[in-house]
């Protein structure tokens, strides 16, 4: 593939995608650096609803196919929040540093047992010819009570990986991406480009 948009103004994760794609896409386009593209307002009530409106709107916007995703965490004993709202967990203009407070704030009373969380994430890809296709990963884990790991970004600190003593913030990159729940939906994106 030539060109892919990823409709997003998260570098982070941009950083993620281009190295899973490399050498399956030419060029990876961020939403960031076309300063016309409207943020598309995540209303929708699944991480999937989220992730097809994003890539519907910013493929018929620009004209490229498109790549979106709208991921984030679950939490067991807090009845599944942050959920769809886990980038605006603390406030519509919350950064990591907010969201990870309000997350431990709000596990502080919940005990241990009950803390099992999963990163959940839901991509769609939209092409100009209408072309529609959604990709879900999914990573289990625990939440812990202080951040650790200088890697990654939004809660991955605080995310202590099933089968791992190390937190999400804590795994190399390249591990991460092999097994984090972007990671997987990318790798279900990889082989639907291969087979396409």
């Amino acid at each position: 593939m030539k060109q892919l948009l990823v409709a997003t103004r998260n570098r982070g994760k941009i950083k993620e995608i281009r190295a899973l794609l490399d050498g399956l896409v030419e060029e990876v386009i961020c939403g960031a650096d076309l300063p016309d593209l409207l943020e598309t307002v995540e209303d929708g009530a699944t991480f999937s609803d989220n992730a097809l409106k994003k890539a519907r709107e910013a493929c018929k916007a620009t004209g490229l196919p498109t790549l979106a995703d709208d991921s984030g965490l679950v939490v067991d004993g807090l009845d599944g929040r942050p959920g769809v709202f886990s980038a605006r967990f603390a406030g519509p203009d919350a950064d990591d540093g907010a969201n990870n407070l309000k997350l431990l704030q709000e596990v502080a009373g919940v005990p241990q047992s009950e803390r099992g969380a999963a990163f959940v994430c839901s991509m769609a890809y939209v092409s100009p010819a209408g072309v529609e296709q959604l990709f879900e990963g999914r990573v289990g884990g625990t939440i812990i009570d202080q951040p650790k790991g200088e890697h990654g970004f939004g809660y991955d600190p605080l995310f202590l990986v099933n089968g791992y003593q190390q937190t999400m913030a804590e795994l190399p990159l390249d591990e991460k991406n092999r097994i984090s729940h972007r990671g997987q939906a990318l790798q279900a994106f990889k082989q639907y480009l291969g087979g396409a």
